[in-house]
């Protein structure tokens, strides 16, 4: 199974038929769906996961699990039931108060992100037993970034290593790297030694990647719709993405990625031959994750409702 730790929030996406208005109105189409960059791979990966079976899906048990804090009220019994509902097992501390994005699409379909997590980076410590049967912990930069939710990461992964539990960590957002202090970032990096690392572009230029690779066993550098690349101690690839028709949206694309990519990983068991590890098998679970993208960037929000 795969573990994601992070927040769980709800998101209110906004879109901008045109330019925004300031100081007056802007007709715009408003949506709020679950949230938060570790419930949408949490979510996605449930997702790529299902079992069809004559037509039918099967729902008869969670295909993955997510660690998170969220409020003691409605809006918080709405997103775990929410969780649940697409396969996710809810493994979640309730206190406080539940947090909110507001996230602004421009009619060329970038984002722009206004953030307020309130309880999602207030965990302390993980349920007791999070890590039974998890084969994958992945554990968004986010959830690095602030305390106390920041020692509650870092705590779950060096219990992740002591039980042979494969981790990855995205990179999240080259603003807050550069705001965290980019050498604190890599030397936490380093230090925390995940078997998995993805960034964009941006994330990878900031982290001065070019001159001073990381010295990790994956680094998946992700480049929109340009070639994905695929760095192992032995070798370094390139695997081109398919072109996607409309885009709608771009929210979440990142998270699709990371779970279509670790859903492959786990699926055919990579964590388990760490020396095993060829370049096909790796490329591919790359194209699971251009896959997964892409079934997001055609639909409104963090979802796959095209």
């Amino acid at each position: 199974m795969l573990c994601v730790i992070g927040d769980l929030v709800e998101d209110v996406v906004v879109w901008l038929p045109t330019a925004l208005s300031y100081g007056t109105d802007t007709p715009s189409k408003i949506v709020r769906t679950r949230g938060g960059s570790a419930s949408n791979v949490a979510v996605f990966a449930a997702t790529a996961g299902k079992v069809s079976t004559a037509d039918k899906v099967s729902t008869s048990e969670f295909r993955s699990r997510l660690v998170a804090q969220v409020g003691n009220d409605l809006l918080g019994d709405q997103l775990v039931a929410a969780l649940e509902a697409s396969g996710v097992e809810p493994c979640v501390v309730r206190s406080g108060r539940t947090g909110s994005i507001v996230v602004i699409v421009s009619p060329d379909g970038e984002r722009t992100m206004l953030t307020d997590r309130a309880a999602a980076t207030q965990l302390e410590h993980a349920p007791k037993n999070w890590h039974n049967n998890v084969s994958v912990l992945h554990v968004p930069a986010y959830s690095l970034f602030s305390e106390p939710l920041g020692s509650a990461a870092r705590e779950c992964i060096a219990t992740a290593h002591e039980q042979n539990i494969a981790v990855s960590i995205d990179a999240s957002s080259a603003s807050l790297i550069k705001t965290f202090g980019v050498t604190r970032f890599r030397d936490l990096v380093a230090e925390l030694n995940p078997k998995i690392f993805f960034c964009n572009t941006d994330e990878a230029e900031i982290l001065n990647l070019a001159t001073q690779p990381l010295e990790l066993e994956i680094v998946v550098i992700k480049a929109g719709a340009a070639a994905t690349t695929l760095i192992t101690r032995s070798a370094k690839s390139k695997i081109a993405v398919a072109p996607v028709g409309e885009i709608i949206d771009s929210t979440g694309a990142g998270d699709a990625f990371a779970a279509g990519f670790l859903t492959r990983f786990e699926q055919n068991h990579i964590y388990e031959s760490p020396h095993d590890q060829s370049a096909e098998r790796l490329q591919n679970c790359v194209i699971a994750g251009h896959q997964l993208a892409a079934r997001v960037l055609r639909s409104p929000g963090a979802t796959m409702d095209a």
